[in-house]
């Protein structure tokens, strides 16, 4: 395993550029597997996941080529209806797999999907979608048998409004002749850029940005080059971080229409922030933070639960209470005690709230990352504590962000990466 070496109480200078959505870059992986013609993939993230889930497309027979860095292309077909057991464990993202190939090969063999332990995250919402397409799944104990005579086109209400059974449903949709329609859909900026790839591939697609979606279908679809979205989640990580360092940053590629929510949650406790463009957002030291009063995640466009962690660190720097609320995920707050630690005065209410006092002058301390979003949140803390921290299990905040040891040492950070 490796692990970063932190020294704190470093400030931040100059420039940064957000990198393209893992959240988006996923599924339109998955899309590919619908055609056997050239995809050209731009902007894609160089990280764990997306390079697990590129191995994936090629075990069960798709061509990947890396053109350049960040530039992928992928084509030809598929060879088979199973995915390795291991693979396919090892990350939450295969669960995908199953609308990029049962319209192709009418049958799935699934195994149990991975992914970080946040809390419960089961899969009926999938099997829901699988069967209102007209497909049978069974369970043998190991692994997910998905099987379809000829799917037909479905109309949805999903149970929940799941981003990656909504991808899913739009997957499937588009390589099913007719109209379908999925209501209580995901409309998060990820779910918009999978249908603007879906739509270049021959898709009809009606109500983009909303929750509910009107697909037509086609039995065959086309190859595409598409450029990955901006990272919304990615840019809140570098405003967040730069409010607690009390720094100077512009971060590029911040698309201000991805990040209304977030920035009005920062202004609130009244970090000094402004868009200079529409797709540029500049940080300035805010000397002064204060409470945000409460911080409660939601469906988009609300506060996103994958900046949840950081927005806790940001809470420690703050003066007064702040109340964090998460009611998606039961186990999104356990990392509260390695806070504790570092010298926060943090409270944890329940699996779902945490009450946060601040400001608190946190100190170093030997660390481990639980889960992508408390990892790189960890990494803020240890950057703005005083003394030396290290970081175990990088490899998770790996699975997230590029290169990010390098990017942000680039702009004044401390941190080592030890092997």
């Amino acid at each position: 395993m490796a692990r970063f070496l932190i020294t704190g109480e470093q400030q931040l200078q100059g420039e940064i550029k957000t990198a393209g959505n893992k959240n988006a870059a996923l599924p339109i992986i998955a899309a590919t597997l619908l055609t056997e013609e050239s995809c050209i993939l731009r902007n894609m993230p160089e990280i764990r996941d997306v390079h697990a889930m590129l191995a994936l497309l090629k075990s069960v027979g798709k061509k990947v080529e890396r053109l350049e860095p960040n530039v992928y292309r992928i084509s030809g077909g598929v060879n088979t209806r199973q995915l390795p057991y291991e693979m396919g464990t090892n990350l939450r993202a295969s669960i995908l797999f199953l609308g990029g190939l049962l319209p192709v090969t009418g049958e799935v063999h699934l195994p149990p999907p991975g992914g970080c332990v946040i809390g419960r995250r089961n899969l009926d919402a999938h099997f829901d979608v699988a069967a209102s397409f007209g497909a049978q799944v069974e369970f043998d104990g190991n692994v997910y048998l998905f099987r379809a005579a000829g799917l037909l086109p479905a109309h949805i209400w999903l149970r929940e409004a799941s981003v990656t059974a909504t991808a899913n449903a739009l997957l499937i949709a588009a390589r099913t002749a007719g109209q379908s329609v999925i209501e209580n859909a995901a409309c998060e900026p990820h779910i918009g850029d999978l249908c603007s790839v879906l739509t270049k591939m021959g898709a009809q697609i009606e109500g983009i940005g909303s929750n509910k979606l009107q697909i037509i279908g086609r039995e065959r679809l086309t190859g595409f080059e598409h450029d990955i979205v901006p990272d919304h989640i990615e840019a809140g990580t570098f405003a967040i971080t730069a409010a607690c360092l009390q720094s100077e940053l512009v971060i590029h590629n911040a698309l201000q229409e991805h990040l209304r929510m977030i920035a009005f949650h920062l202004q609130q406790m009244n970090v000094d922030l402004q868009f200079i463009d529409d797709r540029t957002l500049q940080i300035k030291p805010s000397k002064l933070i204060s409470k945000a009063g409460k911080v409660q995640v939601g469906l988009w466009p609300g506060f996103p639960t994958d900046l949840m962690s950081p927005m806790i660190v940001l809470a420690t720097q703050a003066q007064g209470m702040t109340l964090c609320h998460d009611w998606m995920y039961e186990s999104r707050m356990f990392f509260i005690d390695k806070l504790s630690i570092m010298g926060a005065n943090a409270i944890l209410c329940d699996p779902h709230r945490v009450i946060v006092h601040g400001p608190a002058r946190l100190k170093g301390q030997e660390l481990s990352s639980p889960d992508i979003r408390a990892g790189i949140a960890l990494l803020i803390a240890a950057m703005a504590a005083r003394g030396q921290s290290v970081i175990d299990r990088i490899e998770l905040i790996d699975r997230g962000y590029e290169n990010i040891d390098l990017r942000l040492n680039k702009i004044g950070a401390d941190i080592k990466r030890m092997d």
